[in-house]
């Protein structure tokens, strides 16, 4: 047996076949083929995810202790499904999954966490915010008036390494808004801010990922920490 290909059946973590079914996926948005092909998901995503949790779990833990690892969907697990009601895109799956690391007791009451995304060409891996009707003004107004100085400090020590991006809602709609938001203005209208690390699948494969993982959710855990008020 190769040795790259023993040291991918090593691990219970992402895998090629994770990568493959998303691709597959993105060509095959359909409820029949995914009704075909629901073993196939199990085995390639929802195990190797699970797998990855475990792995990430006792950084993580060390990290944070209030992070949650209880592996719920919904929670820790972000859902295939599409809920087209609210969605311009009316495809039935998402040919992308997440694993997040939220504060225990929620997204929403305390906003904010650290993730891993994969999809069908690439892993993500850092820090994102989403702020609902409810907590929004609440969870920002703490934040606003050091924001700007804080923000650009970060900027400074992560803009090398990571892609910054922020979200506004513009008419009713998102309005998707490049960099890192430096501005009081700019964060009085922010909904979402993700910060993140783009990586070729390859990494995803190799033994060390996780450690690759848990090091990047530490450089974050900063941006974490200051938008959800955590000690």
């Amino acid at each position: 047996m190769p040795a790259s290909r023993g040291k991918v059946a090593s691990r219970a973590g992402i895998n090629t076949k994770t990568f493959r079914f998303f691709r597959d996926l993105s060509r095959n948005n359909l409820k029949k083929w995914m009704d075909e092909n629901r073993e196939r998901y199990q085995s390639s995503v929802v195990q190797p995810l699970r797998g990855l949790l475990e792995e990430l779990t006792p950084a993580v833990r060390k990290l944070h202790p209030a992070f949650d690892v209880s592996g719920r969907t919904g929670v820790n697990f972000s859902r295939i499904n599409r809920d087209i009601r609210f969605s311009k895109d009316k495809t039935p799956y998402r040919p992308q999954m997440y694993l997040m690391f939220p504060h225990r007791g929620g997204q929403n009451r305390q906003p904010g966490e650290v993730y891993v995304g994969v999809t069908g060409d690439s892993v993500t891996a850092g820090f994102r915010v989403y702020f609902d009707r409810d907590t929004r003004a609440s969870a920002l107004a703490q934040c606003i008036p050091q924001a700007p100085k804080w923000c650009a400090q970060h900027k400074g020590r992560l803009a090398r390494q990571y892609e910054s991006y922020w979200y506004s809602m513009e008419k009713g709609e998102w309005t998707k808004n490049d960099g890192w938001p430096l501005a009081p203005e700019e964060w009085k209208k922010l909904r979402a801010w993700i910060v993140r690390r783009k990586l070729p699948p390859a990494a995803a494969l190799r033994p060390s990922f996780p450690k690759h993982v848990a090091d990047i959710f530490r450089q974050v855990l900063p941006l974490f920490r200051f938008v959800s008020h955590s000690n």
